[in-house]
């Protein structure tokens, strides 16, 4: 079983950037920003054939009311999963009160803990790094994790005593079916993945903005593989200001890139927004599977709920293949039940089908209904077959076929997804149509037969002149 470092630290002493120059990502969201990283952040990394996890932690020592409690709850459950700890302080700011008061409950874990002073680059290393030796700790191993220097000699002392894994070089970030929640802030995104988890894994807290980094967690559900991606809410764009939620809506787009399936939260008591339409539209032109989870379903009257329905009936008449689930992530009502929906979107966005079956359903779709005329000809589509998955695409070949109208390509996709039962699933149709070799190209005559042509042409010039008179 691989080894699990967790760093630890006061705010703001480089935890995530180190972070990221040990997993060689830039996985973890960093700026000049005292208590940006708020929940459990793992990674998967390698070191002299040696593979080991690393989890980034929250800042720790300094507040422990309001949202900095559950950030501490958080490092605090880092520290009892991990076999190493890395203790990280800030070599230019020195030794302060909330760095003893961590060592002492480190001290008390019994557990193998390595001090190191980050931000030793700009300073003199041996006067400031004096006062550390006063946490009983041993000599401080020096780095500047923004510059990458120290960094593999701290790896060596850390990593002294952990064996060599031959299939080192075989990790993965995200394994399994990758699910991300996205949706605007404080609809209850985090409450939903502790849900899903049965665990208090990342920070839920009733503050907008609460997840700032988009956290991938992996689990096993029913002996299947999944992981698990939270992600930060996405504001509008004219409310957008600060350059950390800039930085958090690209995490949270990226997320929706590597996904496989995108679970869109929303809030029902204020209902459809067109926030919540735009981040549907991001998940469609990226292509993935899609359930909707319209949450905080519970104490609602029946006529909120009855206009809720007709809302969603209203906004949602784009997507009609996508399933709607109606839950409260707080007491797990319906949360269970968004499995199924989950596993037939992402059945119906890796469709595999041969070339000879999907040729004939286009067939009998063109002769059930057949394709409109173009400029006084008929769009003649002569086969198809799968042109890519996650989204399912279909590639149909023919003649003028690029001028399909989009009523017929709709007509098209509700075939194929009749036929495969496709749920969750967007399903593109791509036109590809017949070129014609000799197209644009100009006729070369041979001289000899050039000639004969200009013979025939004075013939009949001869004989025509020899009529008339």
């Amino acid at each position: 079983m691989k080894p699990v470092i967790a760093l630890i630290g006061r705010p703001n002493v480089g935890k995530s950037t180190l972070f990221n120059q040990i997993t060689k990502s830039r996985d973890a969201l960093v700026a000049d920003f005292a208590g940006l990283t708020r929940d459990r952040k793992y990674g998967d990394a390698v070191f002299q054939n040696k593979s080991f996890i690393v989890v980034d932690t929250g800042g720790i020592g300094e507040n422990e009311g309001g949202i900095d409690s559950y950030m501490a709850e958080q490092s605090k459950t880092a520290i009892n999963e991990a076999d190493i700890i890395v203790f990280v302080v800030d070599a230019r700011a020195g030794l302060l009160a909330s760095d003893e008061q961590i060592a002492r409950e480190l001290r008390t874990l019994g557990k193998k803990v390595y001090l190191v002073a980050n931000k030793v680059d700009g300073v003199h290393a041996e006067a400031a790094l004096v006062e550390f030796y006063k946490l009983g700790m041993g000599e401080p191993l020096q780095v500047a994790a923004s510059h990458g220097r120290g960094v593999q000699q701290m790896l060596e002392d850390v990593l002294a005593e952990v064996p060599e894994d031959e299939d080192a070089a075989e990790h993965d970030k995200a394994t399994g079916l990758r699910l991300a929640i996205i949706g605007r802030p404080n609809v209850g995104k985090s409450t939903l993945v502790n849900r899903l988890l049965g665990e208090d894994r990342v920070v839920a807290f009733d503050q907008p903005g609460t997840t700032r980094d988009s956290i991938y967690i992996p689990f096993e559900r029913d002996g299947r593989q999944y992981t698990l991606i939270d992600t930060a809410g996405v504001r509008r764009k004219g409310k957008v200001d600060e350059m950390i939620e800039k930085f958090s809506i690209v995490k949270t787009l990226q997320a929706i890139k590597d996904a496989h399936v995108i679970v869109v939260v929303l809030d029902a008591r204020e209902g459809v927004v067109e926030q919540d339409l735009h981040l549907i539209g991001y998940a469609l032109e990226a292509g993935r599977a899609m359930v909707i989870a319209i949450n905080k379903w519970d104490n609602m009257s029946d006529y909120d709920r009855k206009q809720c329905k007709l809302d969603v009936d209203r906004r949602f008449d784009f997507i009609p293949w996508a399933k709607v689930h109606l839950i409260s992530a707080l007491h797990g009502t319906g949360v269970g039940e968004m499995y199924p929906s989950i596993h037939r979107a992402f059945d119906s966005s890796h469709l595999k089908v041969s070339p000879a079956k999907i040729t004939q359903i286009l067939n009998d779709a063109t002769e059930a209904h057949q394709p409109p005329m173009v400029q006084g000809r008929r769009i003649k589509m002569r086969y198809a077959h799968m042109g890519g998955q996650n989204p399912p695409t279909i590639v149909v070949h023919g003649n003028k076929v690029d001028k399909t109208p989009a009523d017929y390509r709709r007509y098209l996709e509700n075939v194929f997804r009749r036929v495969y039962k496709l749920e969750g699933s967007p399903v593109r149709i791509e036109f590809k149509t017949s070129e014609n070799p000799f197209e644009g190209r100009k006729t070369v005559m041979d001289e000899r037969i050039a000639a004969r042509k200009r013979r025939y042409v004075q013939k009949f010039k001869k004989a025509e002149k020899k009529y008339k008179n």
